[in-house]
């Protein structure tokens, strides 16, 4: 049992900013890693992403992206908030899809919906979205009655996930609230990826959001260069 492990999760495709959330992770001395999924999508790398996740032997449950490759299915689950949005991110479905071996798509498919784990004397629960669906957003402006319903219902002490791109951690109901941000793809105007380090002492699970860089312009690049659309590219240097 561990008293200390590292979350990372919404990887999408980016394999520098992984490799550079690994090497600080390594740094840091955290033995343990897990993944809250999205591996794919948005990013030129996704079977590199998936091989070195599958190397590292790090314990990973399946984002929306993740299910919908997986499964060869064109719907990736997302929520887009205008049509042009929608078409963009239709092109990275279609894109991933295309770019993806059946190797990967194999290993994304095999991934469980969630994890539970022992943290010192605690107990993780983590999912991508929230334990309800794997692609709701819980956003950390949501009604606290929402969280407070969840926190309910939830049986963990911590309950870790992704998918908003957007860290933050909060205590609902008894229940530690984190979310990790985003490895690749952020969207909290840093352009670092995120990711997070969970604590155990003896009365509760402490949480650092750790913030690490990585050349995200020559990514950007590598975007524009393998035809996916050049908004991906510039999201990834503002962070937006």
């Amino acid at each position: 049992m561990s008293d200390q492990i590292a979350v990372i999760t919404d990887i999408h495709g980016n394999l520098p900013a992984l490799q550079a959330a690994l090497a600080r992770i390594d740094e840091l001395g955290v033995q343990e890693i897990y993944c809250g999924g999205d591996l794919v999508g948005y990013g030129p790398h996704p079977n590199e992403v998936c091989a070195l996740i599958q190397e590292r032997a790090i314990p990973t449950i399946y984002g929306n992206y993740d299910y919908a490759i997986g499964r060869d299915e064109h719907d990736c689950g997302c929520a887009y908030i205008t049509q042009h949005d929608r078409a963009l991110g239709q092109q990275s479905v279609e894109w991933t899809l295309e770019h993806t071996s059946r190797e990967a798509k194999d290993f994304m498919r095999a991934l469980p919906f969630d994890l539970r784990f022992p943290l010192g004397d605690f107990d993780v629960h983590l999912v991508h979205g929230s334990p309800r669906k794997v692609n709701e957003y819980l956003f950390e402006d949501k009604p606290a009655s929402l969280y407070e319903r969840l926190a309910a219902a939830e049986s963990a002490d911590v309950l870790v996930f992704g998918h908003t791109h957007k860290p933050w951690v909060a205590d609902f109901g008894g229940v530690r609230f984190v979310n990790c941000g985003s490895v690749g793809k952020p969207k909290d105007g840093d352009p670092r990826g995120a990711f997070a380090v969970l604590t155990a002492t003896a009365s509760e699970v402490l949480v650092s959001i750790e913030r690490v860089a990585y050349d995200a312009a020559a990514v950007a690049e590598q975007v524009r260069e393998v035809g996916l659309p050049a908004e991906f590219a510039d999201k990834l240097t503002m962070a937006a």
